[in-house]
């Protein structure tokens, strides 16, 4: 078994391995390349890959979280392919990622874990306390979508990507959003427009004309973000209301639009994630037409240094 640094030849086999067993996980070998050639940020990302023989068998992505005041937390998420499962590949990717994000102050590490027993049992054995759940649903595309909804007076739904020359007045929506979210145990009090930019509006999977915003008499006021495999698949990477917008179910409104768009544009299944305690979003993502499938945990533990 070698534990080395990802190469662009391995993001297929990376790919695979993060979707086995997991069909509601949307991740092209494309925006893994992409998000392995950033460099220069405080999130000192990396990708760990797992090598038995000369295949690729598993992976870890690791960075330092950013957009908060809170200091010495981390991040990973890993897989390993099911045949190759307990014969250490684990264990030694959390040991390289341990090691490098100790070199970068962290001390705290967050991930979510597949909400089945050994998944729970493998992470609870090396430290981890279990925290709270989310649900993946899955959607098929070739089922008709719920009708939908007169839109209210002054509102809009336009494409992201006619903000494409300049997002900021998407990003305050996010910006606006995150500092509620349902759960997070981190607060995001520190978001910069420059991260955002970097991380998310510029991912090659990101669709900006899948992603659709709710206009309030000209003012970006609600979005459902969208990432693709390019293939067949589509992912909501966000969907978020201004906190002065909510409750006028133009979050709804959006989603159900880019549902539609990506219908047109020919992707066959579409899945979504939530928080379980998120009401609002469960009843929409129910009316959309979402199945539950999948279910996730989070666990946080103490970073191992060397």
């Amino acid at each position: 078994m070698t534990i080395r640094d990802f190469r662009a030849e391995d993001a297929e086999a990376v790919a695979a391995a993060h979707r086995a067993g997991r069909e509601h996980l949307v991740l092209s070998a494309e925006a893994l390349v992409w998000l392995n050639a950033q460099s220069g940020s405080a999130e000192h990302f990396r990708t760990f890959v797992a090598e038995l023989d000369g295949r690729v068998v598993g992976a870890a992505r690791c960075g330092v979280v950013l957009g908060t005041t809170a200091t010495g937390i981390g991040y990973v998420n890993g897989s390993v392919l099911p045949e190759f499962r307990r014969r250490g590949a684990a264990t030694a990717l959390l040991a390289a990622v341990d090691r490098h994000l100790a070199a970068h102050g962290v001390a705290e590490l967050h991930t979510w874990l597949d909400d089945e027993p050994a998944s729970l049992a493998f992470a609870t054995a090396r430290g981890y306390e279990l925290g709270r759940t989310m649900r993946f649903a899955g959607r098929d595309l070739a089922l008709p979508l719920p009708p939908a909804p007169a839109l209210p007076p002054g509102v809009e739904l336009r494409p992201a990507a006619d903000w494409a020359d300049d997002p900021h007045p998407l990003f305050l929506v996010e910006e606006d959003a995150v500092q509620d979210e349902p759960g997070s145990e981190v607060p995001m009090d520190a978001y910069a427009y420059e991260d955002w930019l970097r991380a998310d509006w510029n991912r090659p999977d990101r669709d900006r004309a899948l992603s659709v915003v709710a206009v309030v008499d000209g003012e970006p006021a609600a979005f459902s973000m969208v990432q693709t495999d390019g293939v067949d698949r589509y992912w909501s990477a966000f969907s978020a209301c201004r906190r002065e917008f909510r409750g006028r179910g133009l979050a709804k409104l959006a989603k159900r639009e880019s549902l539609r768009l990506a219908v047109a544009a020919g992707y066959r299944y579409a899945y979504t994630s939530n928080d379980t305690t998120n009401g609002p979003m469960l009843a929409v993502n129910a009316w959309l037409g979402y199945e539950a499938c999948a279910g996730e945990r989070k666990g946080i533990r103490k970073v191992k240094r060397p």
